[in-house]
């Protein structure tokens, strides 16, 4: 981070590195279990096979108690929701600009969605109805605030037992919420800061988002959307909460969009040149090998996206479930961690239920639980390093003419003679494919290649057969003169660094007009 930061040091006016969105679910553990439940039934007085209908009506109370706290809150009842599609923060920020509301509950919604619940199914086995568990569908109600310490936020509370639920926050709301307090002139638009008067205080704010209990701060959300939880689930059952998703975001704040956009194309364009999949690999922590290539057993899956991002690019690798991605809006540039499986890192900590803090730390996989989200924080913030870091090496002053130099020369490799690549002729086609973006990251193969190659002029009027072994030659011909490499123990090739920068001097070469090329020979 430090590197690009001095990097562009003249144009960046601050940094902020904190979380942004971060979704935590909350489960009671003792009745994720059929036994468990059939207990708790039997505690209560109710028959398994009368549970069907005492948990209908504790929905019906549920359902009302909601009802009555919108009203009373925001003037309006609970708002169905026709499909789940329908994307709800979109409906609460539309009321809250028209009703004009700067703090409080900005209203409920409901929509029937996917659940996990219990039913009774009578056993042969014991001779009368047991609780077992099944995914149904059932209402599930959404609470929009825009809290007056947390900011914009959101509740959703499923209305059928176990009554799981589900809490997002954004750490940048709530650090909008901080600076308001304390008087801090800013900026805004969405989750980001265009402009902070004092960005060390703004970054202090961020850091201490990590410092407080989070268990205690979702515990008193339950009481708002939930009250009668201790009459229903009794004064010993409490939920467990856990992270389940988080985004750990990390800004470089420009003087200006015209500042930014002198350099943003380059940027972005190295990050996809550079973003090979043994270097995803190593920015998401997944092992390699000492060569520095991924490991033969390794079963990841990466994958690279480009999509337009508001008024910018996005580009996002993922490797299984995890993601770094970067993009620009205005004059921030963010790169930002999303971690969906904390499983795949590793951090130093204590066993889990280990009574004694004087035994060593172990490295040991991150957990899901709140007890994890300093190291989870500190695991996401070396991952944005990572990225970060190999975007500071952006300038490559070699001239394009010495790299098709190069390729064009004639080789002999093995006391074998292998000719050079005419790119500009009978390989253009090949090259221009290779090029693509689902191809660079995640690799190709022979028949990936051939249905696009049987369209062009490379492929014309060959049979199935004929057009395999012409790939399989170029193939050989493209590793010889290092532009592609063979993954180990795979049938799978993938471009190197002088291959990702041959491609792209290609493309940019056939978009480029005339007059441009003139104007930089010039």
């Amino acid at each position: 981070m430090k590197k690009l930061i001095e990097r562009f040091s003249s144009l960046v006016k601050g940094t902020l590195s904190g979380f942004d969105r971060i979704v935590f679910k909350g489960l009671i553990l003792p009745l994720m279990s059929a036994k468990e439940v059939m207990r708790f039934c039997a505690a209560k007085g109710v028959l398994n096979k009368n549970y069907k209908l005492w948990m209908m009506r504790q929905s019906e109370k549920l359902v009302q108690a909601a009802t009555t706290y919108a009203i009373e809150n925001c003037g309006h009842g609970i708002t169905p929701i026709s499909t789940w599609r329908t994307r709800k923060e979109e409906l609460a920020h539309d009321r809250q600009k028209k009703e004009q509301i700067e703090k409080g509950l900005i209203g409920v919604w409901s929509c029937m969605e996917t659940a996990f619940s219990y039913r009774a199914h009578f056993s042969k086995n014991v001779g009368y109805p047991q609780l077992q568990n099944y995914t149904t569908r059932c209402k599930h109600l959404y609470f929009y605030y825009d809290h007056q310490q947390y900011g914009f936020m959101n509740i959703r509370l499923q209305t059928w037992f176990p009554y799981h639920i589900q809490i997002c926050l954004n750490g940048r709301e709530w650090l909008r919420r901080c600076l308001e307090r304390q008087g801090i002139e800013f900026l805004a638009k969405g989750n980001k800061f265009l402009h902070i008067s004092d960005y060390l205080k703004a970054q202090n704010y961020l850091d201490q988002q990590l410092n407080v209990r989070f268990a205690d701060i979702l515990n008193g959300f339950v009481s708002l959307v939930f009250p009668m939880a201790k009459d229903v689930l009794g004064p010993h059952l409490s939920y467990y909460w856990t992270m389940w998703q988080s985004e750990w975001a990390t800004d470089l704040i420009f003087t200006s969009p015209k500042d930014l956009n002198s350099i943003s194309d380059s940027l972005l364009r190295h990050a996809h040149m550079t973003g090979t999949s043994t270097k995803v690999l190593r920015y998401l922590d997944r092992p390699l090998t000492t060569t520095g290539r991924p490991d033969a057993r390794c079963k990841n899956q990466v994958q690279t996206r480009i999509t337009d991002f508001n008024d910018g690019v996005r580009i996002r690798h993922w490797v299984d479930r995890n993601s770094v991605k970067i993009y620009n809006e205005q004059n921030v540039i963010r790169v930002e961690t999303t971690i969906n499986d904390p499983r795949k890192f590793k951090a130093h900590r204590h066993k889990q239920g280990q009574l004694h803090d004087d035994k060593p730390k172990k490295l040991l996989p991150l957990r899901k639980g709140v007890m994890d989200i300093a190291l989870r924080a500190k695991v996401s913030q070396e991952v944005n390093n990572r990225f970060m870091d190999d975007l500071s090496t952006l300038r490559d002053e070699k001239p394009a003419g010495d790299l098709i130099h190069e390729i064009t020369e004639r080789l002999t490799k093995n006391g074998r003679r292998y000719r050079g690549l005419d790119v500009t002729g009978k390989d253009l086609d090949f090259l221009i494919l290779l090029s693509k973006p689902e191809l660079r990251i995640s690799g190709f193969t022979n028949q990936m290649l051939r249905p696009c190659l049987a369209e062009t002029a490379f492929g014309a009027k060959k049979t199935e057969r004929q057009l395999s072994s012409k790939t399989s030659r170029y193939l050989k011909l493209l590793r010889i003169h290092g532009i592609i490499k063979k993954l180990p123990k795979q049938n799978r090739y993938q471009l190197t660094l002088k291959g990702v920068r041959l491609t792209l001097t290609l493309t940019a070469f056939l978009a480029a007009s005339t007059e441009q090329l003139i104007k930089m020979a010039a």
